[in-house]
Formats: C-alpha cells, structure tokens, sequence
C-alpha cells in the first residue's frame, strides 16, 4: 500500500441514544470516496474510538471494508491500552481485509520507548501488514522517541509515521534520521512545513467536511511542487487550522463541519458536548471564508 495522499479519519455518526447511525456512516463514507481523497482511516480518535466496545470496533472494520469495497484503501487504527487487545484487533483487521494498520502508543501506561516498541511489534507480528505508526503524545503521555524509531525499523511493516507532537523539531528528526519510514502530517496547522520536509501522506479529520479544499493543498505542494500557490491556500485555511488544533474542542467542531456539508453525524459522545450556538456561528464564518477563498485561488489561470 503506498502512503500517500489524504487519509481521512472518518467520523462515526451517532444516533440521539449512543448507538452507531449506519445509515449516515455510510453516506459520510460515500461523500468522501467520490471526492476522492485516497484512503479511509478507521478506529481512530475522530471516530471516536475510544467510547466503543471491543465488538463495535471489530463489527465497524467489517462494516467500513463492505462499504469501501476495495474502492480506496483502508487503514484500521488498533490502538489500545491493553496490548491483547490491540493484537485481537489486528488480528481482526488482517481477517476482514484492511490494508494497513494505525498503531498509536498505548494510553495512561507511560511505556518506555523500548517497552513501547515491544507493544507495536507485537501487534505487527500478529497481522503482518503494512503500518503507520501514531506519535500523539499530548493524548497518549508518551512520545515515540529514536529508540523507539530504531527498534521498530528492524520490520519493513513500519513505512509511515502520522506525526502530531507538534514539535518542528520531530519532523527535522524524522525526515533527516529516519527517511525509510515516510513522514505524515498529522498536525492540520504544520501541513505547509510538513510537504515543505518531504511528507507525501496528510492524516486530516477536516477532511471529512472539506475534502476538496483539503487535496487542494495537498496536490499544489506535494504533486505540483508550487509552494508559492501553497502558502496562499495554507493561509486560507489557517482559521480552520486554529479552531481544530487550539480550540480544545476537536470532534465537535469535525463534526458540526460534516453537518455544514449536508453529512448527518448526530452528537458527540460523552463525556463531550456539541458546540454551543456562538461556537457553531464562529465555525460556519471560517468554513465560508475558506472555500470563498480557495475556490478563486484555484480558478486563477
């Protein structure tokens, strides 16, 4: 599988009682397929992972893989705390057909990067497909230091690195010492300095709503090489940048984005609340002004 492209984090529409919205699942699933980002990530923290059971996990690869159809790839994130947990489910992964796995290091336990490499080879021997490593640290308390880079690099299976630290330095290190693992932006507000060091492959939840403006970018700096073009879009979508990355309020804001494009992705899961009225307001001008903008960005001759 080449890691290239926009992978989209897909959200998972909820219904007013909790349950998964099938139904908008796969409308979300078709809008993003047929605006042709290049591949659909699942079991990550915009689908909200973490509120489902083990079995919902397993049931969504299923139901995302008959969806998708080998249309686009799909990548399956496997995190967890436990590490048999995230061996069952790549092991889940590998029998419903994913195309590769999403490995982030496992939450609240603090691991060393030696006990943390242990983990994420575990996983890879127990599935045995292609991978993309998850450094989150703000979220998970533990950052994929180079120990941790060197030991996992002994398997070919690590090729990519979703890297959202946000540390520049990071992305220096990785593109410089690490070159065999392809660097990927997973910071929204750093995806002009991430194509500017090499990255080929953009993880991006905003992509779910605006999935045009999102390859727009892409295409300009890493196909086309035109980063002149590039800071113009970058600029234009900087606003959304910040309210993603420095809001606090990521999922909410994601997924009211999804409602603004005719998408149907119902509340948030507890613990998090829907934005507020001034907070939709807020969302929905920076939404306007960007693919205003944009879009006479790429209507230029």
């Amino acid at each position: 599988m080449r890691m290239e492209g926009i992978f989209t984090p897909i959200i998972t529409p909820q219904l007013e009682d909790g349950s998964i919205d099938k139904e908008s699942y796969v409308e979300v699933a078709e809008f993003l397929i047929s605006s042709g980002i290049h591949c659909i990530v699942i079991g990550g923290s915009t689908g909200e992972y973490y509120t489902q059971t083990l079995e919902e996990r397993i049931e969504m690869m299923q139901f995302t893989h008959d969806i998708i159809s080998k249309r686009i790839p799909l990548m399956v994130g496997v995190g967890g705390t436990r590490t048999e947990d995230c061996v069952m489910l790549a092991k889940a992964a590998k029998q419903v057909g994913a195309d590769a796995l999403l490995i982030n290091s496992p939450p609240y336990a603090v691991p060393t990067d030696l006990e943390n490499a242990a983990h994420a080879l575990k996983i890879d021997r127990a599935a045995n497909l292609p991978i993309m490593l998850y450094n989150y640290p703000h979220r998970t308390g533990t950052n994929m230091g180079e120990k941790y880079l060197t030991r996992v690099s002994r398997s070919k299976n690590f090729c990519a690195i979703k890297e959202s630290s946000g540390d520049i330095n990071r992305v220096h290190l990785l593109a410089r010492d690490y070159p065999h693992i392809q660097l990927g932006c997973g910071m929204d507000d750093q995806a002009l300095e991430f194509f500017a060091w090499g990255s080929k492959v953009w993880v991006c939840a905003g992509s779910n709503f605006l999935p045009r403006e999102h390859l727009a970018l892409y295409e300009t700096c890493v196909l086309e090489g035109n980063f002149s073009k590039g800071r113009r879009i970058m600029s234009a979508m900087m606003p959304l940048m910040r309210v993603l990355e420095q809001g606090g309020k990521f999922v909410q804001c994601v997924k009211y984005g999804c409602e603004l494009a005719g998408l149907r992705s119902g509340p948030p899961c507890p613990p998090l609340r829907a934005l507020n009225k001034d907070e939709k307001r807020k969302l929905e001008e920076v939404v306007r002004t960007l693919k205003s903008t944009i879009s006479m960005i790429l209507e230029e001759v």
